[in-house]
């Protein structure tokens, strides 16, 4: 993909050094333990010993009568230690990000409802988002509680060794799909699917799933058409990168991957032909109204 000296975006959130921990120490407080003590049979008389044992001794008797109040969560920042490799692809990130801006910013103009620029947000590990606790295993995601995207970048490592889908489009097009994601919120469409989801059974409600993820697919073709037209960012072999990646992961591919066999009913991403299938559609035909996988026959 032809990206450098391309515009990059500012809306990057780099968590990279943080760390979510717990911590193990307490905050001590007599208050508790004295009206606890005072309450009992024989409390003063416990209270002059204790005292004298947290006199002579310095042991703090609060925490070993788990008394004491405990420290919440805290997240610990320290500087980003990173590989040449991991910062230029901070950098090719936050390019495909603004590539991604400048193209919905386009699309959406002449409609109803303006393109609003979402976070990405680079992680290691865990962190914090309005829709629970990222983890690195669960791959990257959209919230559409913030509207941030969430990336630990370890899992472009995994999709090129264990999936077999290297190449730097390849991480474009699991960026553009997150976008995708990003717009479907701003036009409505993932509250009404949402609600449809509530009160369908779980067949239906993950074939609707289904159908929202396979649209976010067609609006990473999308993109990836308008944004070749207006600024020509396609090499040889990008498309076959993204088609790679969409079908490392697609659930036909995992589950037989996982359990050795397939399930379809709880498919919720789409199958790799299905991905493949609309990623196509949006990268051939560059219009919104091909996107539409809900009014689709057949996916």
């Amino acid at each position: 993909m032809r990206w450098k000296g391309n515009r990059r975006s500012d809306n990057i959130d780099d968590r990279r050094s943080r760390r979510i921990v717990r911590s193990t120490g307490t905050r001590s407080s007599m208050v508790p333990l004295i009206l606890q003590l005072t309450r009992s049979r024989g409390g003063w008389a416990i209270i002059v010993i204790a005292a004298g044992l947290m006199f002579f001794t310095g042991t703090d008797l609060t925490s070993l009568l788990g008394l004491a109040e405990r420290q919440p969560a805290q997240a610990t920042t320290a500087p980003v230690q990173q590989s040449e490799e991991e910062a230029e692809t901070v950098e090719f990130m936050a390019t495909v990000l603004a590539d991604t801006e400048d193209t919905w910013a386009a699309l959406l103009a002449d409609g109803p409802t303006a393109y609003e620029e979402p976070k990405l947000v680079l992680y290691r590990d865990s962190t914090r988002s309005a829709c629970g606790l990222g983890q690195s295993a669960m791959g990257p995601f959209y919230c559409p509680a913030d509207q941030k995207i969430y990336l630990d970048l370890s899992f472009f490592e995994q999709l090129s060794r264990r999936y077999g889908a290297p190449g730097d489009f390849a991480q474009a097009y699991v960026l553009a799909h997150e976008v995708g994601h990003h717009v479907q919120t701003l036009l409505g469409i993932s509250a009404r699917n949402q609600a449809a989801r509530q009160s369908a059974t779980e067949v239906e409600a993950n074939r609707l799933s289904v159908r929202q993820e396979l649209q976010a697919d067609c609006f990473a073709g999308l993109w990836a058409h308008k944004a070749d037209e207006a600024r020509q960012i396609l090499e040889s072999g990008d498309i076959e990168e993204a088609l790679a990646a969409a079908t490392a992961i697609g659930d036909d591919t995992l589950q037989r991957q996982a359990q050795g066999r397939v399930t379809p009913d709880s498919f919720t991403h789409g199958s790799a032909e299905q991905r493949l299938r609309w990623f196509t559609v949006g990268l051939e035909r560059g219009s919104l109204e091909s996107c539409n996988t809900f009014a689709a026959t057949a996916l």
